[in-house]
């Protein structure tokens, strides 16, 4: 009975991969979730496996978990007294991150005179085991990532696993392997694509992210410093560019999921190998993870937030009246509210109007425009506060969609403190256009306008241009805009007063 709880305990501890080889060893089938090979390998167990199946269970083990100690010649020599060690000694740090605790085995005690030699490297062993080490993070810590709106989780191919530490060394490596089962690849297969440019892609992808090894919160993509990794020993490019360096430090790149399914084995058959290398860092743990998700497209994400519902007009206006109610400690008083219908992002007349529910003011943005932009780059902004404006968090506001099916002509409105609104329409002036007054030529002094001086002029001259003046008709004389035009004209030159006068040919040009 013991020896099945030992077996149960070590196949309890294997990851996919073993599991899938313990399976392929006594011929049972070994696609699936883990979930499914570890009922099967457990049953496999149960029923009463065979002695070769015994052996590599114990072997895959102790593949899984190798019990070396440093510093000491030949650790295999002194492994039954490593085994034989109490309770009070320190557990192998791979075992106690997964959860399993060292297994139970009978004490090798010897009378031979080699004792005293085994007692010493067994005193210097426990002591060397008793050190204090920096705590070791969990295997699978419960580490929540935080949802991503273009893209649906379909199943879980590793879950978050801690990128422990192996060695004292700054930069660390750390393998991973998962199995796509025939039903999951004959997705991703039927999803494919093919882009211009003969270039492939997949909307049923395999997703690979990163974050910090934080439960307190939903996390975000978080990339380690100086990340390399490698699918199946090709290298994987991390799109985009690294920050240039501050201070002579590194900087990180912005943490975001990989699509890493062009470098994946589309097979049941074969397994894939994921190889993550990156450099330490003081205080800060890392964990990775990789999915099977569908990629969507702005365009359902909309559909989706049609779908939820438009909001009840009655909630803006009391948000209205809320924002416009006389704060009785405040000087100044809001009477009246004015809103754009135009989106802040396209400078175009909204559509669709939306804004988050996270946010406090009224003014709305372009639902199908604001999803476009995230598609591309997604930050999750609000365009009108800087604020977060996730896409959980967005609703469709009634009220101003009824005032966009109202109003067809208008740019902007005014809400009233009892929630009323009415339109602003730009003031158009009445534009006063006086004519030309035809004056009386007798009450017309045209001679004051024009400068005289008895060394150039001389009477004769002025008597005939005034007798010329009076017997010209009022209609003949066009006059003027405006003082200002008149006075220019007038002192300018000679020739422009000759220019004034069009009807009266016989005037003598003053040159």
């Amino acid at each position: 009975m013991a020896d099945f709880e030992e077996l149960r305990n070590m196949v309890s501890s294997f990851r996919v991969s073993e599991l899938q080889v313990l399976l392929g060893f006594a011929g049972r089938n070994k696609s699936g979730r883990k979930h499914d090979l570890l009922m099967r390998a457990l049953h496999l167990l149960k029923s009463g496996c065979s002695a070769a199946v015994q052996i590599k269970i114990k072997e895959l083990y102790r593949r899984r978990y190798p019990r070396t100690i440093e510093g000491l010649p030949d650790s295999s020599a002194i492994r039954p007294a490593v085994f034989s060690l109490d309770s009070s000694s320190s557990v192998e740090p791979d075992l106690a991150a997964a959860g399993i605790h060292p297994l139970p085995s009978t004490s090798v005690t010897s009378q031979s005179p080699s004792s005293s030699v085994s007692s010493v490297l067994l005193r210097n062993t426990k002591s060397h085991m008793q050190r204090p080490s920096p705590p070791i993070p969990p295997v699978h810590p419960d580490v929540q990532l935080k949802s991503l709106p273009f893209y649906d989780v379909l199943d879980v191919l590793i879950k978050p696993t801690s990128l422990v530490h192996s060695s004292i060394q700054r930069f660390q490596e750390k393998f991973f392997i998962f199995a796509l089962t025939p039903q999951q690849v004959r997705e991703i297969c039927l999803s494919r694509d093919f882009m211009p440019g003969g270039r492939r892609d997949y909307t049923v992808q395999v997703q690979l992210r990163f974050c910090l090894a934080e439960t307190s919160c939903p996390q975000e993509d978080n990339y380690p410093s100086s990340l390399c990794i490698k699918v199946n020993g090709k290298l994987f490019p991390l799109l985009g560019y690294a920050p240039p360096p501050k201070n002579g430090i590194e900087q990180k790149r912005p943490g975001r999921p990989l699509n890493i399914t062009s470098l994946v084995r589309l097979s049941s058959a074969v397994p894939n190998q994921i190889s993550i290398s990156w450099a330490s860092e003081i205080g800060k743990n890392y964990s990775m993870s990789v999915y099977l998700v569908r990629q969507l497209t702005s365009a359902m994400l909309l559909q989706r937030l049609k779908i939820k519902g438009i909001r009840n007009p009655d909630h803006s206006r009391a948000l209205i009246k809320e924002k416009l109610t006389a704060d009785p400690d405040s000087e100044i008083a809001t009477t009246s509210l004015r809103v754009s219908l135009m989106c802040p992002l396209g400078k175009m007349r909204l559509t669709i109007p939306c804004r988050a529910v996270t946010c406090t003011h009224l003014q709305c943005f372009d639902a199908a425009l604001y999803l476009q932009m995230n598609e591309k780059k997604p930050t999750w902004i609000c365009p009108v506060c800087d604020k977060k404006a996730a896409y959980e968090s967005l609703i469709l506001d009634g009220l101003f969609m009824e005032i966009l099916n109202e109003c067809s002509d208008v740019d902007e409105i005014k809400f009233q403190e009892d929630g009323s609104w009415c339109p602003m329409r730009p003031k158009t002036d009445a534009v006063k256009v006086s004519g030309p007054q035809c004056t009386n030529i007798d009450s017309l002094d045209f001679l004051s306008l024009i400068p005289v001086d008895s060394q150039y002029c001389r009477p004769m001259f002025l008597d005939s241009l005034s007798s010329t003046l009076t017997s010209s008709t009022p209609g003949s004389i066009i006059t003027s805009t405006s003082h200002h035009e008149s006075s220019t004209h007038v002192s300018s030159s000679s020739r422009s007063e000759a220019g004034v006068i069009t009807s009266a040919p016989d005037i003598i040009s003053l040159d």
